[in-house]
């Protein structure tokens, strides 16, 4: 550690809280390690001498509710997550500990945690670093602490993390550590697709992501995470008037790297926009033209089973398979207005610029150059089509109006008429006004 660390006070006088009641207390884990690394801590974790019970008595106003013995604790904007000394064995189900035993010492504690960096304490005073933590920081390396097997045999999930933390960091994975990912890649399956999505969307929304995507694919995890984007890889596109300099899973790579959103489902979208090319693949040994015709559809079919998979809401997983649906589409200053208006039905308002960053995402990681003054103009006409109607709902009158103006009882006739005035409307015969609308439909008397 090159200089002190410096707490923040509301942290020192939490500490100082089970100074002054004879107990001990760490800031543990990744609060250490980002406090080291100089970046922004929203989650304090802490570790203590103090029991359960004697947490509780100290702090009233806590939050427990679980079987590790965590009791949590707002103070001011954060959540303070304190746990007492502990020990774990018997991890049946590979994620879990099968019994809590409480330990005495710190350094007992910290020997259960999962890798160096992770491994460190302090407490104001003093940094408890009994595997080197802060040199592996310096080193930028992931290293397991102890027997890398037995880490990943008790908690699976260690896997996942070991490359998200990782990608996060810039770091790479220390060589027996990467060997024994490799090794013990399956055991991913074990874990719930839950906590799988969590690291994964984590990754993704790094802006490193694209690195995490290929450090999970030479681990061995992405084949078990996400075989769709696995099968991918050597799928060639390059082909006589193609743009495409890349196999498909690079691409796919690519245009996660480049796209310019910050929105986890846009760029999860952007990663998986083209699975739908593996399975409609097809090549003429003549030409050698490659083409994967309906690549789009059956993709998004693809995308949404494998929102289903990871139990994406139901918000996220209609956003994922509409942007991957509907990610080819064309940003020309020739396109006419219903043409636009066509793109802003099939993705929706909500939605239609993160296909826009898809769009831009896919033109990049296709080798091709962005032309951003086609996008820009491409962004005023989205403005622009919007103040005009999409369907009959959005005429400034309704079938109350054409009943009113023309004498007319309920009937499919209402619905033939407002048909009529929206084709008009679209063709700018007449404009969405409720007066000229209304003179329109008095000239039918």
């Amino acid at each position: 550690m090159k200089s002190p660390l410096v707490l923040p006070k509301i942290v020192q006088d939490f500490i100082e809280t089970f100074e002054k009641n004879g107990f001990e207390v760490y800031v543990v884990g990744g609060a250490v390690r980002d406090l080291i690394l100089g970046k922004e801590i929203t989650n304090w974790d802490f570790t203590t001498s103090a029991g359960v019970e004697e947490i509780q008595k100290l702090f009233p106003d806590h939050f427990y509710n679980n079987d590790y013995g965590t009791v949590t604790v707002k103070k001011e904007s954060f959540l303070f997550e304190i746990t007492p000394y502990r020990k774990e064995s018997d991890y049946a189900d590979l994620r879990h500990p099968g019994k809590i035993e409480w330990a005495k010492t710190i350094e007992e504690d910290l020997a259960r945690r999962d890798f160096t960096i992770n491994a460190i304490a302090y407490d104001r005073k003093k940094v408890i670093d009994p595997y080197d933590g802060q040199g592996d920081i310096e080193k930028k390396i992931v290293k397991a602490v102890g027997d890398a097997d037995k880490r990943f045999n008790e908690d699976a999930l260690r896997l996942l993390r070991a490359v998200r933390i990782a990608t996060q960091l810039g770091f790479t994975i220390e060589d027996a550590t990467m060997t024994s990912i490799k090794k013990n890649a399956e055991l991913i399956l074990k874990i719930s697709q839950e906590r799988i999505r969590d690291e994964l969307f984590k990754i993704i929304a790094s802006t490193r992501g694209s690195d995490g995507i290929f450090l999970l694919r030479d681990t061995g995890l992405l084949k078990h995470v996400l075989p769709e984007v696995e099968a991918c890889f050597g799928v060639d596109q390059v082909s006589p008037g193609r743009h495409h300099t890349v196999d498909v899973g690079t691409h796919l790579v690519e245009a996660l790297r480049l796209c310019p959103s910050s929105d986890t489902i846009t760029r999860f979208a952007t990663l998986l926009h083209d699975i739908g090319k593996t399975p409609t693949f097809r090549k003429d040994e003549t030409t050698q033209m490659i083409t994967f015709y309906n690549h789009e559809i059956v993709g998004a079919k693809m995308a949404r089973e494998i929102a289903d998979r990871l139990r994406l809401s139901k918000k996220d997983r209609e956003k994922l398979v509409t942007l991957v649906r509907f990610h080819m589409f064309t940003v020309s200053e020739n396109q006419t207005d219903s043409a636009i208006r066509r793109f802003i039905r099939n993705v929706g308002k909500e939605y239609m610029y993160d296909a826009l960053d898809l769009r831009v995402a896919d033109r990049l990681g296709s080798g091709a150059k962005l032309t951003s003054w086609r996008t820009e103009l491409f962004k005023k006409r989205l403005e622009e089509v919007q103040h005009e109607p999409f369907s009959v709902k959005d005429l400034k009158i309704d079938g109350n109006d054409v009943m009113k103006t023309l004498g007319l009882k309920p009937s499919p006739k209402i619905g033939e008429i407002l048909q009529k005035l929206f084709d008009e409307v679209v063709g700018e015969e007449v404009k969405n006004e409720k007066k000229e609308l209304l003179q329109k439909l008095s000239e039918l008397k």
